[in-house]
């Protein structure tokens, strides 16, 4: 039986049995035909490895979703509820399959990784179910990400969360089948990031002592901008960053740290004016929008100040990927300094725009001495990129269909489809503040992250998909988790299921279902999909 054929076997009114029709989908639902089904019963063992310490991990959390008991194997599983293993046959790290038949529930991975989404998936078939004992019909479901990098962004620097609900986030991500968290630190509005070169950056740049009420009227509307008199602070030291890493990476999840340079950097200017074209006085600004002040690019000190922060930067987070953001620099100072033009004419520059490019490059070989690379924002693309780097596309599709005719790899996240700081609702006046616009879920779920305009060869470039949730007005963990979901939960299935599996409206029967698993699990969400 095939996936659609197993989905059509099942009314959206039947949807409590469990059936393994989870978010996001499996690929294969093949369910025995015998209708026979095998019992998972509350503290059942569940076997793992004894000489692989992720899979001890995995048995640990089969434990937490589950309630079995984790219990150490060598060669061979025997008497075992549930057996963890590896040997599955796919080039797919993430792959996974989940057999239930008399045996018992065998799941095997690819991988450690593929392991542990599978469990995930148990997890969410059974999640709703009532008592100790749960029949699980005999069945092989199998399934494998389409995309590589399946993200999601969240923004701490325009409003501060602590650090267990960054856990409570992760542990989201997890649910869905995320492996990406891109985590932005730093922006105009606030300084998260501890840098133990530079102590005062973290603790000055870390605070305002109010906001902005409501949606910015201008930057510099001073008579008629009301702000709160509310004070936003704090930071992530890098103890507590370390622990968040281990945390997420212990659920597959890799946090990418995002540093945004050279513009969205008056926090830091607030703290280090020299580093500013006007030399300041700057302050950690109360208000949103795309500020003119930007790191001086003819000062020797800028690129000493940039390579302080992204050493430690490479020192706390062992992600492949250092974002360094790249978007909205205004080069109105660079026209006026003198500083910046005597670079350009030392350099042989004829436009402002290259002052950034070379700012790009110079980060770039940093990084590459450090085994990282280079991501941004696609207006990185604007003055060139080596091959290594890699575009996230957020200004519509273009900048990723350029980027990959290019031969760069790209993440798709165009506002249009994967910004969830915008409403899901019609009715703004019925659901918390947002920056505006309208995202419901069913335009993420149409999402396409390989544009048509591409060949096949080019298509490969794409690496997946991510939505953003930026918190200009989002202010609360609770708040946080009402944006995100159930937004994504469509996103998990653009990321997981290939373009002619989708179907919205069989998404919307399952999400029901994993919206029940939301309330048992304390979440807040949007209860309609408009």
């Amino acid at each position: 039986m095939n996936l659609f054929l197993a989905a059509a076997a099942f009314s959206l009114g039947a949807m409590a049995e469990v059936n393994y029709q989870v978010v996001p989908l499996p690929q294969t639902i093949q369910l025995d035909e015998s209708g026979k089904t095998t019992p998972l019963i509350k503290g059942q063992t569940v076997g793992y490895p004894a000489d692989n310490a992720q899979m001890k991990r995995n048995a640990e959390f089969a434990r937490e979703y589950l309630g079995l008991t984790p219990q150490a194997y060598e060669k061979k599983a025997k008497g075992l509820a549930v057996t963890l293993s590896l040997g599955l046959k796919s080039e797919n790290p993430d792959a996974y399959c989940i057999t239930v038949d008399k045996k018992g529930v065998t799941i095997q991975g690819a991988s450690e990784s593929g392991v542990f989404y599978g469990i995930q998936t148990l997890r969410k078939s059974v999640a709703n179910e009532q008592g100790d004992t749960i029949a699980l019909p005999w069945a092989t479901v199998a399934a494998e990400p389409r995309f590589e990098y399946r993200g999601c962004m969240l923004d701490c620097a325009r409003h501060y969360f602590p650090v267990e609900f960054i856990k409570t986030y992760i542990d989201i991500l997890a649910l869905h089948g995320i492996n990406k968290f891109h985590w932005h630190l730093t922006d105009d509005q606030g300084w998260r990031f501890e840098v133990r070169a530079l102590p005062e950056l973290a603790k000055k740049g870390s605070y305002r002592p109010y906001t902005i009420v409501g949606n910015n009227v201008g930057l510099w509307d001073a008579d008629n901008t009301i702000y709160d008199d509310t004070p936003e602070e704090g930071y992530y030291t890098q103890a507590e960053i370390k622990q968040l890493v281990d945390y997420a990476a212990e659920r597959y999840i890799t946090i990418i740290p995002e540093i945004d340079l050279p513009g969205h950097m008056v926090a830091a200017l607030s703290v280090y004016p020299e580093l500013g074209c006007t030399g300041g006085p700057y302050f950690v600004r109360p208000y949103w929008g795309v500020d003119p002040d930007v790191l001086c690019a003819g000062n020797p000190k800028t690129m000493e100040f940039i390579k302080k922060v992204l050493g430690e930067i490479c020192e706390v987070f062992p992600s492949k990927f250092i974002h360094i953001g790249g978007d909205e620099s205004p080069r109105d100072r660079w026209k006026a300094c003198p500083k910046c033009q005597a670079k350009m004419k030392e350099l042989g520059l004829t436009k402002e725009a290259q002052l950034q490019t070379f700012i790009n490059k110079e980060v770039e070989k940093f990084l590459q001495e450090r085994n990282r690379e280079l991501i941004g924002w696609d207006e990185t693309l604007e003055g060139g990129l080596s091959e290594n780097a890699t575009v996230m596309s957020w200004r519509g599709y273009e900048g990723g269909i350029e980027a990959a005719k290019q031969h760069h790899r790209v993440i798709m996240t165009p506002t249009n489809n994967c910004y969830i700081d915008y409403y899901q609702l019609k009715n703004q006046h019925a659901q918390p503040k947002a920056i505006g616009g309208y995202l419901p879920v069913s335009k993420v779920y149409d999402m396409e992250p390989v544009p048509a305009e591409l060949s096949e060869e080019e298509g490969k470039y794409i690496l997946g998909a991510q939505c953003n949730l930026w918190t200009e007005y989002v202010v609360s963990p609770d708040h946080v988790e009402y944006m995100l979901l159930p937004r994504l939960a469509a996103m998990s299935e653009v990321q997981w299921l290939q373009k002619d599996q989708k179907n919205f409206e069989q998404f919307t029967g399952r999400l029901e279902e994993l919206k029940k698993t939301y309330r048992k699990l304390g979440y807040k969400f949007c209860t309609s999909q408009e």
